[in-house]
């Protein structure tokens, strides 16, 4: 397991058999009043310009995707050693950043359908967790406006208990749902944490953004991460332009997917993606092309 510092009183053991238990853990003081604040004032260039095409993203709800590329506080948080020592916890050395989100959701909009974030890895369930996600709050979570819903233990669920959910197999291949969210509504307890606190919680826990009956909007933000054999839901490798990743952190950079998973998983042409990177790089198809007077492609 990877060592990771932490500079912060931090009980690492106790929020790790948390997660380990109920699926979930807060850490209540996780952004200073500097950092929240500059959250908000990145946030505040982007938002506004997007909304929700379907129930999981809501309709009034908006989203800013890879947020990772957008400020450096964002930097700052994906590498925060807090999180960084849960991940090297419960993910393999090499863990990936799979997402990076703002969630701001509007007044009057409906609760998400219940799911989990690590449905898409097809794997059977029981299993251990293939991510680990956390949702910061950058406005205070009240039951009146849509903070996070999660059922404690289902993290261990089986495929049959799951059944029925918005990520059932089932019902993402467009099927009817064979049970309803009014159904697993009562099992659900609503999150309420102050502006600043991180929820952290398993890959394979159920909940969902809950009904905003509050006339204000209730903003959040995500960073998920994943194994290092899983593919990444966002695609930083392009998402990021290369200009922001160069400037970035090296442990940053491999977060996004410049990185080797051994023996050679996310190898570039036998090499390390990390070199794609300098600004005198030259891809070793292009040099070995142009070394046999070959053209790209014959």
């Amino acid at each position: 397991m990877a060592t990771v510092e932490i500079r912060v009183p931090f009980d690492l053991a106790g929020h790790a058999q948390r997660i380990d238990e109920d699926g979930y853990t807060i850490i209540p003081d996780f952004l200073s009043a500097a950092d929240l604040a500059e959250v908000r004032r990145v946030l505040g260039f982007y938002l506004g310009t997007h909304v929700g095409r379907n129930d999981c993203e809501g309709t009034r709800t908006e989203r800013v995707y890879t947020l990772v590329a957008r400020g450096r506080i964002f930097w700052q948080v994906a590498l925060d050693p807090r999180i960084m020592a849960l991940c090297a916890r419960f993910l393999l050395p090499g863990f990936l950043l799979t997402a990076s989100q703002a969630i701001q959701i509007e007044p009057g909009e409906t609760p998400q359908p219940f799911h989990t974030d690590d449905a898409f890895y097809r794997i059977p369930r029981p299993r251990p967790m293939v991510s680990l996600s956390t949702i910061v709050a950058v406005d205070a979570f009240t039951a009146e406006n849509g903070g996070t819903e999660i059922i404690a233990g289902s993290h261990l669920w089986d495929d049959r208990q799951l059944a029925g959910t918005f990520d059932d197999a089932g019902v993402m291949e467009g099927l009817p749902r064979t049970h309803t969210d009014a159904a697993l509504a009562p099992m659900a307890r609503g999150l309420t944490m102050p502006a600043g606190a991180c929820v952290v919680f398993a890959g394979t826990l159920v909940h969902r953004g809950g009904r905003n009956r509050s006339d204000r909007q209730r903003c959040a933000f995500s960073h998920q991460y994943c194994e290092p054999w899983a593919r990444q839901q966002e695609n930083f490798v392009l998402g990021v332009p290369f200009e922001v990743a160069r400037q970035m952190p090296v442990r940053l950079q491999q977060l996004l997917g410049y990185s080797i998973h051994p023996p050679f998983m996310g190898q570039m042409s036998a090499s390390d993606p990390r070199k794609a990177l300098d600004p005198a790089h030259v891809a070793p198809v292009i040099a070995q092309a142009r070394a046999a007077s070959a053209r790209l492609p014959e």
